[in-house]
């Protein structure tokens, strides 16, 4: 397992796609977050709670929490970019057992994820202490509470990084692996947060999961104040957390027991 960890990390790091992640973490962390940090929560319209409130500091470190599919998609192109050109039948010539291959690209993909949170939340947290300065206020929480919330959402953009990899390997054609993945997040998810009945499971979906981690209900908020309904519930951050584990561990074993069964095309 350990040669397979290394080719895997080999024609990971072949490619230019750590570097361009990377980027794209630091763009997707500090972009959305700085911007609205600068501007000042309280000049967004509708006005809402400045950098000086716990409540505002939650929103404006939340907001990033929404590109959170960016990492989902860079793990879905990666893998089925594999089947597209047909690389990924030269790897199960040379490594026949197809569940090891597959183990170790999450494994080695869940390791960029890490990466991809770290830097994304790094940036999320310069920016909002740069936007507290240049307003010449102060944070509303304390830098270690500030540092808690950041590491809740690196750990977020692992298991999404994990679950975009895990969908590639599902689906195996690109443009379906995409479909699926922006569908879902995009579309899907707020239209099951708005139907009465079915908003209840809302908690228990990705999104929901991620926002109880995050403590980032303002999108749910923001729905519940335009229509005639109340807020999507969430859990706590712990079950939030445990929730997302969940989806992770069983999009990882499909994704190594299905292909097992399928031939190449």
């Amino acid at each position: 397992m350990n040669r397979l960890l290394r080719g895997e990390a080999a024609k990971l790091f072949a490619t230019r796609l750590p570097l361009w992640s990377l980027l794209t973490a630091a763009l997707c962390g500090g972009g959305l977050t700085g911007l609205l940090a600068l501007i000042g929560p309280e000049n967004a319209t509708p006005p809402l709670p400045g950098l000086d409130t716990a409540e505002g500091v939650g929103i404006v470190v939340g907001m990033s929490g929404l590109l959170l599919f960016v990492p989902a998609l860079i793990g879905t192109i990666a893998v089925t970019g594999e089947y597209r050109h047909r690389t990924i039948g030269t790897t199960f010539l040379t490594v026949p057992r197809r569940g090891r291959v597959l183990a170790a690209k999450l494994v080695v993909f869940g390791a960029l994820g890490v990466a991809y949170g770290l830097v994304s939340s790094l940036f999320a947290g310069l920016a909002v202490v740069a936007g507290a300065a240049v307003q010449g206020v102060e944070l509303g929480v304390s830098l270690a509470s500030l540092a808690a919330l950041l590491a809740r959402l690196a750990f977020a953009a692992a298991v999404y990084m994990v679950l975009g990899v895990a969908i590639g390997a599902l689906a195996r054609n690109q443009l379906l692996a995409i479909g699926v993945v922006l569908g879902y997040f995009y579309f899907l998810e707020h239209v099951l947060m708005i139907v009465p009945g079915v908003n209840v499971i809302h908690p228990f979906l990705p999104g929901g999961a991620t926002a109880a981690l995050t403590d980032f209900t303002f999108l749910g908020d923001a729905i519940a104040e335009q229509l005639p309904m109340a807020a999507a519930s969430t859990t706590s951050p712990l079950v939030g957390g445990l929730v997302l584990l969940g989806y992770a561990a069983v999009a990882a074993w499909l994704a190594v027991a299905i292909p097992l069964r399928r031939d190449l095309r």
